[in-house]
């Protein structure tokens, strides 16, 4: 697994929903989706206040893209994720 170090924050990437929760799909050529993951790890120096399993958004093309065993991860600084999601759909 990986180990983040000074500020740096381990996030696994995550597809945005397409549909809705009743069934309508949702035109992405349209509408830009956000980049979104869930927080796998941080830094000791991380400081912002985010935990294991949050589901951030963050910045389009920060970071840095890794695969480990077929998983896509992004290790990225904690100055680019730019919100916790706390609700379960995003249209």
């Amino acid at each position: 697994m990986l180990k983040p170090l000074h500020d740096q924050v381990i996030l696994k990437k995550e597809e945005v929903e397409t549909k809705t929760s009743s069934g309508i799909l949702i035109a992405t050529e349209s509408k830009k989706m956000p980049s979104m993951g869930k927080v796998i790890a941080k830094g000791p120096k991380c400081e912002a206040d985010i935990h294991e399993n949050d589901k951030v958004v963050y910045k389009e093309y920060a970071g840095t893209n890794v695969t480990i065993d077929h998983e896509d991860f992004i290790v990225i600084k904690e100055e680019d994720i730019l919100a916790i999601v706390e609700w379960e759909e995003i249209i």
